[in-house]
């Protein structure tokens, strides 16, 4: 069990009334914890937030952050939360611990912990490594960044949790003090959310090296060594080392070789399964089957059970996500592709032409390396949200670019330009808060208004 703080004897207040400060809030005062939530935005912002801490009688306060919150002993932050917020750093400047919720949920398990950070790739490791849990028989938790919040799922899951498997952001890994994970994975470091790391990539490294930082000689660290950035980043780390590669055979990790995936986890060389019968495609499909297979027989699962879950997995919603095939044209729902390297994986996935929609909020992170891929395979780009001005000036050169105002104008001209054996994609680029509550919305309207093209036809 991971307990930097006796938290039962402590006071604690939650900042963020968003569902994972909401979810620690309820979960630490479940707990008999006496707990104070606050929230700078007004109780109309979440009212159904505001309706569960009434009924549940924790107290909190919407509107602002009084001197309250600093009658505690511990901060608990909701990941949304920067780590230059004025109440955090005069929480800093009193001397308070200042902890993620993710922390607060490690404090109540007592099993093997499974974590997975990187810029792309950790949605899609994440959920094969807890279906390949689940499939061994463990009660397994999966949470964190994805699904449940951590803590939200230990409101509803039931105790005790045999292995827990959780994707976890820079943000949350921010203020992670004693987060303790017995199998750690990078997937890949990318420069994303620059916007929050005020322009620096180094900063945003750092932050994905806090997943091992508490990591001894005996837990596991996996990650990518075809990624420079990444193999870099490990070499502080004390943990074991465990590399995977899709582009070289390795003597320990996982690799791909003669159209196999091979693992090693100290068990000697193993078929994991031929790349023929995966129902993933793509070379960054490969690095993630690797990665969850890997951390699962590190884990003590059996490689027949690793074999079998990995062979049924079929990817997951919001990720290079086929929607229809109508007209000639296939439609691909790539919410999920919210940095400028998810939209390099979507477009080297297909070598049809495409229409892209993308566009959101923007992050700050560079367009270069997308301007010979969107040149060479784009004919036609529509941009929506934030973001489109500075996207159109980038990629304006290079392919046709028009805008639009919502998705269902997008969706429309996609129609418009996209001629049969085309592929018309949204593949964002960017975050979806300007438009949508997540990135899962945003994919879910997507699908919507493609789908409605099955009971209108085009009008010329």
């Amino acid at each position: 069990m991971q307990r930097a703080f006796n938290i039962a004897s402590l006071k604690v207040t939650v900042i963020g009334a968003a569902r994972s400060g909401l979810a620690a809030a309820r979960l630490l005062h479940q707990k008999g914890v006496t707990v104070f939530l606050t929230e700078l935005s007004p109780a109309e912002s979440y009212p159904e937030a505001a309706a569960i801490l009434a009924n549940e009688r924790i107290p909190h306060e919407f509107g602002g952050h009084s001197d309250r919150m600093y009658e505690s002993d511990l901060i608990v932050v909701s990941p949304g939360v920067p780590s230059d917020a004025p109440v955090l750093l005069e929480a800093e400047r009193r001397g308070m611990p200042v902890i993620s919720e993710i922390e607060v949920g490690a404090m109540f398990i007592d099993g093997p912990i499974i974590a997975v950070t990187g810029t792309n790739g950790k949605t899609t490791t994440t959920t094969l490594a807890g279906e390949i849990c689940k499939a061994s028989g463990r009660n397994t938790l999966v949470g964190g960044n994805i699904g449940l919040a951590f803590t939200d799922a230990l409101l509803v899951h039931p105790l005790p949790v045999d292995i827990t498997v959780l994707e976890v952001s820079s943000f949350q890994l921010d203020t992670c003090v004693s987060f303790h994970p017995s199998t750690a994975i990078i997937t890949t470091i990318t420069p994303d959310h620059l916007n929050r790391y005020h322009g620096s990539f180094q900063e945003y490294v750092a932050s994905k090296q806090r997943i091992f930082m508490n990591q001894n000689a005996q837990d596991n660290l996996i990650y990518s060594q075809d990624n420079p950035v990444v193999e870099h980043a490990v070499k502080t780390a004390r943990a074991r080392l465990f590399p995977v590669s899709v582009q070289q055979r390795l003597s320990r990790g996982g690799w791909r070789e003669n159209g196999h995936l091979m693992i090693d986890a100290g068990f000697g060389g193993e078929v994991l399964v031929r790349v023929e019968d995966l129902q993933v495609r793509g070379a960054h499909n490969h690095m993630n089957v690797l990665m969850a297979a890997l951390a699962a027989r590190l884990e003590g699962i059996p490689i027949d059970v690793i074999r079998q879950a990995v062979m049924e997995f079929r990817g997951v919603e919001h990720r290079l996500e086929f929607v229809i095939e109508l007209d000639g044209v296939t439609w691909v729902n790539d919410s999920k592709a919210t940095n400028v390297d998810s939209v390099v994986i979507a477009l080297q996935s297909y070598k049809q032409p495409v229409v892209l929609i993308a566009g959101g909020r923007d992050k700050g992170t560079p367009y270069d390396p997308l301007l010979e891929l969107v040149k060479e395979r784009v004919h036609t780009m529509v941009l929506i949200g934030e973001a489109a001005d500075r996207m159109e000036a980038a990629f304006a050169p290079v392919t046709r670019v028009t805008r639009a105002r919502d998705m269902q104008e997008a969706v429309n001209i996609a129609r418009a330009a996209a001629r049969p054996g085309d592929i018309a994609m949204l593949s964002p680029g960017c975050a979806s808060f300007d438009m949508y509550d997540n990135f899962e919305h945003r994919g879910r309207v997507f699908k919507q208004c493609v789908r409605a093209f099955c009971r209108e036809p085009l009008v010329a």
